[in-house]
């Protein structure tokens, strides 16, 4: 039991280990990985990628079904979670598979909201995760599948996201002013 107890914590620096390697492998592709054709740098980004994302969905169920929440969790799973986007953002940057100020309007937005947060829990204000920004966080990931899998119509996927992430920061900010 012991172990569950840890596995979350386990699971969210994995995360931001296989991100890292995500950043690596992208910015890499014609030096280190140059053996490698572009269908298998996008296969093995893609798993990657896939495997990361699984491991913040693994690490929150077990955190909230185990009673396996800790400080560390609720530091670094969303730090986690933003490191995982933006790496993968930043090497299809470099790929030029999505134009560079896509990570810059989502880094802006998780600044933003994150300021907004602690301000709101400096005035004892609690602005909760809600759905939208779950949606929010399901629309980067898929985006950002689409495009390290290289298909056709991912810069439909991205507005999406873009999308969202504007929303839900609008969202947001309404709700701190509305408490």
């Amino acid at each position: 039991m012991k172990i569950l107890k840890l596995l979350p914590n386990f699971l969210t620096i994995l995360r931001i280990v296989l991100s890292l390697f995500l950043l690596f492998l992208l910015l890499n592709t014609h030096t280190y990985f140059s053996f490698l054709t572009p269908f298998h740098i996008n296969i093995i980004s893609s798993l990657v990628f896939l495997f990361a994302a699984l491991t913040d969905l693994l690490d929150g169920y077990i955190a909230r079904n185990y009673k396996a929440k800790s400080r560390f969790g609720e530091i670094f799973d969303p730090l986690a979670d933003k490191i995982l986007i933006l790496s993968a953002f930043l090497g299809l940057v470099h790929l030029d598979r999505v134009n560079a100020w896509v990570p810059f309007v989502i880094l802006g937005r998780e600044f933003f909201i994150s300021g907004l947060r602690v301000l709101a829990a400096n005035e004892k204000k609690d602005i909760p995760v809600n759905a939208l920004g779950k949606y929010k966080t399901v629309s980067q990931v898929v985006a950002i599948g689409a495009l390290l899998a290289n298909l056709t119509y991912s810069y439909v996927l991205v507005a999406i996201a873009v999308f969202l992430t504007l929303y839900s920061g609008i969202d947001y900010t309404i709700k701190y002013y509305k408490s």
